[in-house]
C-alpha cells in the first residue's frame, strides 16, 4: 500500500508537471485571449474565453456522478475522456495558420467551438479524476497532493508561459499561435502516458439507498438538509465575481501600459509563480490548520489584488496584483477542491463534486462575460468596483462558514 502510494504520487505529479507546461504555452488568461485580441477588440467576447472555459468545465460534472459511483476503476475513464480536452488544441493550431481563408467572424465562431469541446472534455472528466485522486490518496494526504501538483504545474506553466512569450513576440502572426497551440498539444499528450502510470485498486460500488434515487430528488435532499453545503456553494458562486477582473488584467496591461507581447508572458509567469508557491503551501496548510481559513485569507488577496490593479501607477507595481491574483486562484482552485472531497460519505462525494461544480457553473459564465459588459460601457475601474464588493460579501459569509469535515453526514 505504501509503495502504491508513492508510485501514484510521482506519476500524478510528473502527469501534472507535464500538462502544466503544455498550458503554459496555450494559457486561457493571457495566450489564448492574446489570439482573440488579434481578431476583435469586444473586451465581451476576450472576457467570454474564461466564461467558456469555466462553465463547460463545470456544467457536466453533476451528470456524471451517478455514472462516476458505479465504476469498479475510474483510471480507463479517465484517460478516454480526458483526450478529449487535449485534442481541440491541435485544432486550435490549425485554425491560426488558416484564418485568413475562413475570415474573422467564421474563425471566433471556430475558435469558440473549440474552446467549448476542450471544456467539456475537461468537465466530464473532472468528477472522474477528483474521485479518483480521492479513491487513490487518503483523507490526511489530499490537500498537501493537490497543493504539490498544482505547484509543480504551475512551475511548468511558468516556463511555457516564458517561451510562448517570446515566441509571441518574434514570430510573426499567425504562426506565432500555431507554434504555442502545438507546443502546448505535444505536451498535454505526453502528460496522458504519465497519467497512465497510475496504480488503481478494484472497488466495489457502494450501494445505499440513494444509489436509484432520481438525480433531481438527490439534488434536492442534499439541499435541504446541508445548510453548510448551501453556504458553500453560495461562497463559491461569489468568488466567480470578485475574481472576474483577474481575466482583463493582461488586456489592461497592454493597453494601459503600452507592453509588448514578451511583458505579457512574464505576466502569465508571475501569475504561475505565485501560485506555485501558494500551491506548495497552502494545501499543505489546510489539512492542518483548515481549508475555511485558507479561503478567508483567498477572499482577502482577491479585494487587494484588485485594488492594486487599479491604483497602480506603472507595469512593475501591477505585476504585484497579479501575484496576489495568483494566490486567490490557489484558494478558488487547490482549497475549495480539497473541500469539496470533505462533504457526505463516499458513496454521495461524486454527487457532492458534481453539485459543488455544476450548480455553480451559472456564476462561471455570468461573472466574466457581465465584467467584460461592464468594460465595454464604462471602463475597466466598474469591473474591478464590482470585483472589490463581490470579494467583501464572500468574506462576510465565509465567516459563518464550517469546516465540512465537522458537518453531519445527510442521510
Amino acid at each position: 500500500m505504501r509503495d502504491d502510494l508513492t508510485h501514484n504520487y510521482f506519476y500524478n505529479n510528473l502527469d501534472g508537471a507535464l500538462f502544466g507546461l503544455g498550458i503554459g504555452f496555450a494559457t486561457f488568461s493571457a495566450v489564448i485571449p492574446l489570439f482573440v485580441n488579434e481578431l476583435t477588440s469586444s473586451q465581451t467576447l476576450i472576457g467570454l474565453v474564461p466564461a467558456v472555459h469555466n462553465v463547460t468545465y463545470s456544467a457536466p460534472q453533476l451528470f456524471t456522478a451517478a455514472w462516476v459511483a458505479r465504476q469498479k476503476y475510474l483510471k480507463p475513464w479517465v484517460m478516454w475522456i480526458t483526450t478529449q480536452e487535449r485534442l481541440p488544441f491541435l485544432l486550435m493550431g490549425v485554425l491560426a495558420l488558416f484564418h485568413a481563408q475562413l475570415g474573422v467572424p467564421l474563425t471566433l465562431a471556430l475558435a469558440f467551438v473549440l474552446l467549448t469541446w476542450q471544456g467539456l472534455g475537461a468537465g466530464f472528466t473532472s468528477n472522474f479524476w477528483q474521485s479518483f485522486i480521492a479513491k487513490i490518496f487518503p483523507p490526511n494526504k489530499r490537500g498537501t497532493f493537490l497543493g504539490m501538483q498544482a505547484a509543480i504545474a504551475n512551475l511548468t506553466i511558468a516556463g511555457g508561459s516564458i517561451i510562448s512569450g517570446q515566441v509571441l513576440e518574434r514570430v510573426a502572426f499567425p504562426y506565432n499561435f500555431a507554434i504555442c497551440f502545438g507546443i502546448a498539444f505535444f505536451w498535454l499528450m505526453t502528460s496522458l502516458w504519465a497519467l497512465g502510470q497510475v496504480r488503481e485498486k478494484v472497488s466495489i460500488p457502494v450501494q445505499t439507498e440513494h444509489s436509484e434515487t432520481p438525480l433531481l430528488q438527490n439534488i434536492g435532499r442534499i439541499w435541504r438538509k446541508d445548510a453548510n453545503f448551501r453556504l458553500f456553494l453560495v461562497v463559491r458562486s461569489l468568488a466567480q465575481f470578485a475574481s472576474m477582473g483577474f481575466a482583463f488584467y493582461t488586456i489592461y496591461a497592454v493597453r494601459h501600459f503600452q507592453i509588448t507581447a514578451g511583458a505579457a508572458g512574464i505576466l502569465g509567469a508571475a501569475l504561475a509563480t505565485s501560485q506555485i508557491i501558494g500551491n506548495a503551501t497552502l494545501g499543505w496548510l489546510g489539512d492542518r490548520i483548515g481549508n475555511r481559513k485558507i479561503l478567508v485569507g483567498g477572499g482577502i488577496t482577491a479585494i487587494v489584488s484588485i485594488l492594486v490593479a487599479m491604483l497602480a501607477p506603472n507595469y512593475p507595481l501591477f505585476v504585484m496584483a497579479v501575484v496576489l491574483a495568483g494566490i486567490t486562484n490557489v484558494t478558488l482552485w487547490t482549497i475549495t477542491m480539497t473541500m469539496t472531497m470533505q462533504f457526505g460519505g463516499e458513496s454521495e462525494r461524486p454527487m457532492y463534486i458534481g453539485m459543488a461544480n455544476t450548480l455553480t457553473a451559472p456564476a462561471t459564465i455570468v461573472a466574466p462575460v457581465f465584467g467584460g459588459w461592464l468594460a465595454d460601457i464604462s471602463g475597466f475601474p466598474l469591473t474591478y468596483g464590482m470585483s472589490i464588493a463581490a470579494g467583501i460579501v464572500m468574506v462576510i459569509l465565509l465567516l459563518s462558514l464550517r469546516e465540512p469535515k465537522h458537518a453531519s453526514t445527510i442521510v
